[in-house]
């Protein structure tokens, strides 16, 4: 089974377009590991993204921020109600079987208090091997990885919003996880909002 994964998109809906049209054709499911949003920009047409093409979402830190303390910007009348009712009853964890094995997504650390970031380099990152699943898809980094932690394979696709890879300044990412054999591919391309900043 092909994954295609996506993470802190951030309101870039030109950044979702061009991930989804790429791999609506190429994977079996995709999933979003969390913030759609920006603190308190709200973006429709990244949630319709959501929607339309069935996407298995988690909420991240901006989502959160967004509800607890966004009542204005979430009441501006641009927000289409549905739109903002699948943001809302978005789970912080989506588990599944994948290929038979098991898979687990949240947006930043699956340990409490649930908000670390966890690079490669990251000491909690070695409590992984605690969860006793095959896949960990986490975002909040915008960095890619995959690192293998005891049995379980972590994934972050990076960041569809704004990349934070130093090897690849001004480039946004997502990632294809074949749960068959393990592999994970990074797909990165130029950010859109950038070239249309510059026009």
């Amino acid at each position: 089974m092909l994954l295609g994964i996506v993470s802190d998109i951030h309101c870039n809906a030109a950044a979702m377009k061009v991930a989804v049209d790429e791999l609506s054709s190429a994977v079996d499911d995709i999933l979003l590991a969390g913030d759609a949003v920006l603190q308190y920009r709200f973006s429709n047409e990244v949630l319709e993204s959501v929607r339309d093409n069935g996407i298995s979402y988690v909420v991240g830190n901006h989502e959160l921020t967004l509800m607890e303390q966004g009542a204005r910007a979430c009441a501006a009348p641009t927000v289409r109600a549905h739109n903002l009712e699948l943001m809302a009853s978005a789970p912080y964890a989506h588990e599944r079987r994948v290929s038979h094995k098991s898979l687990l997504m949240v947006h930043a650390s699956p340990f409490a208090p649930y908000n670390e970031y966890l690079y490669p380099h990251s000491p909690q990152l070695a409590r992984c091997a605690e969860l006793e699943v095959d896949f960990l898809i986490l975002g909040h980094t915008h960095v890619p990885m995959a690192t293998r932690v005891g049995r379980t394979l972590v994934v972050n696709p990076g960041s569809l919003g704004q990349g934070g890879d130093p090897d690849h300044p001004g480039m946004v990412s997502y990632a294809v996880l074949d749960t068959d054999s393990d592999e994970v591919t990074v797909h990165r391309f130029d950010n859109p909002a950038f070239a249309a900043a510059a026009t």
